[in-house]
């Protein structure tokens, strides 16, 4: 069966830094574009970033662009959400998704077919 797990999450002050990581087994991890979305309190789910099953193509939403950086080591079925100078409006849980595209990207939540449990951060004031 199909898992995806989220790691990393923490609590930092505004300025720092966080890796998140996004594992996933049961699937040929290689051949899925992987996203990343969050959900703050009081909010809706949004996207984050996503990375093709390739790593050639990758997209953020304007919030996050220029702070954070996704990459994926398909060798070790991994996904990473670098994420620097963090911000209070970045507190949520982030949620890994996993979708078989073929190629490219996704930031429509509604395609994704695997998700993770999410992975809280933190960021204080």
């Amino acid at each position: 069966q199909v898992q995806v797990s989220e790691s990393g999450g923490g609590a930092v002050h505004t300025g720092g830094s966080l890796r998140l990581s996004c594992a996933a087994s049961g699937l040929t991890f290689s051949s899925y574009s992987v996203g990343w979305f969050r959900q703050g309190p009081g909010k809706e789910r949004e996207f984050v970033a996503a990375i093709s099953w390739s790593g050639r193509h990758v997209e953020y939403t304007d919030s996050v662009k220029g702070r954070f950086t996704i990459s994926r080591e398909n060798w070790k079925n991994t996904v990473y959400l670098q994420m620097l100078s963090l911000k209070p409006e970045d507190t949520a849980v982030y949620y890994c998704g996993v979708v078989n595209l073929g190629a490219g990207t996704t930031s429509q939540e509604w395609k994704y077919d695997y998700w993770g449990q999410g992975t809280q951060v933190t960021v204080s004031s």
